[in-house]
């Protein structure tokens, strides 16, 4: 306890922040360095492993202990994040009955920076009889595991980042970086697309950001404010306080869309013609051109549209026929953004 406090009450608390920020940046580019030198030494090996794990009908068994198995964690979380069934399985729990939820079809991917940590090598004899492919991604490439695998990933580090050069640093970034990378390959190879990540993500802002669409969000019917291009800037004005939208669309004689009559365009147009304005006909103030999306799209995009344009309104088309308005408020209502 005494060494403990005099290593805190020490010389390197009286450091200065210039110190401590030169320290930071070092820690960050020794990490950045770990991860750019294993890109360039190990990445043919990075894309067999994708291609391995893409090509395979079971799933992505990820294990590890200590600090590399806190890793594959998360990494078994990333490839099902991206559509590749995953789960991480505990090298030591393995042992003890775990092993039995490891299929033929599936693949392992072990973590191990010394490639000699017993209980993940206490996988392998089980892998091989079972015929499952194993990829291991470890520091030392001439290890036992790195010898008994399909597909060798090696994710050495010259040093540790710490400022000891003791604890995982660099050595647990690169893993999750490649990881990462391993991911991200087989996402492309599946086609996974944005619609499908979000299918794996229906709950929280990233699955309503990615799944809603304008359809979902949009007043219709008799919720839509409507005015024909003969109407009186009063009728109109009616129908915009009575749809609660701000707006009305202006229609043709075929129900086509000639444009929107907005607040804005009322307060325009009544500092041109004061109270005379109510009884102008609709024509004389509305807004031609009007921005308009199809009911399909996904929201995010309605949203986007509506904040490049600064409009608060979108209307919904089917060829040339209003079919629902979205406010911008509904959408930010429902968690889009």
């Amino acid at each position: 306890m005494m060494e403990v406090s005099r290593l805190r009450n020490g010389s390197f608390g009286d450091m200065s922040d210039d110190e401590l920020l030169a320290l930071c940046k070092s820690i960050l580019e020794e990490e950045a360095h770990a991860i750019i030198s294993v890109a360039s030494r190990s990445e043919k090996d990075i894309v067999r492993a994708a291609r391995v794990i893409s090509s395979c009908d079971g799933r992505v068994v990820v294990s590890g202990l200590g600090k590399s198995g806190h890793v594959g964690r998360k990494i078994a979380a990333t490839f099902a994040s991206l559509g590749a069934p995953a789960f991480f399985l505990h090298a030591t729990e393995a042992a003890h009955g775990d092993l039995g939820m490891v299929c033929e079809n599936d693949v392992g991917l072990l973590i191990s920076n010394s490639g000699e940590t017993s209980e993940v090598l206490s996988l392998l004899p089980y892998f091989r009889r079972i015929g499952a492919s194993v990829i291991s991604m470890t520091g030392k490439p001439r290890s036992t595991l790195a010898q008994n695998s399909d597909v060798v990933i090696d994710a050495g580090v010259e040093r540790e980042a710490d400022p000891l050069g003791l604890a995982p640093t660099a050595s647990t970034s690169v893993q999750m970086a490649v990881g990462d990378a391993i991911a991200g390959i087989c996402a492309k190879l599946r086609g996974i697309a944005p619609e499908d990540f979000a299918v794996f993500h229906p709950g929280g802002a990233l699955g309503r950001r990615l799944l809603l669409r304008v359809s979902d969000l949009m007043g219709v019917g008799d919720a839509l404010p409507k005015t024909s291009i003969g109407s009186s800037v009063r009728e109109a004005l009616f129908e915009i306080t009575s749809k609660g939208y701000g707006a009305t669309v202006i229609v043709g004689e075929g129900d086509e869309l000639l444009g929107i009559f907005t607040d804005g365009d009322l307060r325009r147009l009544m500092e041109r013609e004061g109270t005379a304005s109510m009884d102008l006909p609709v024509e004389a103030g509305m807004t031609r051109g009007c921005r308009t999306i199809l009911p399909e799209k996904l929201a995010v995009e309605a949203m986007r549209i509506m904040e490049s344009a600064e409009i608060s309104v979108l209307i919904a088309v089917d060829g040339k026929k209003p079919i629902g308005i979205v406010h911008l408020h509904e959408i930010l209502k429902a968690g889009v953004s």
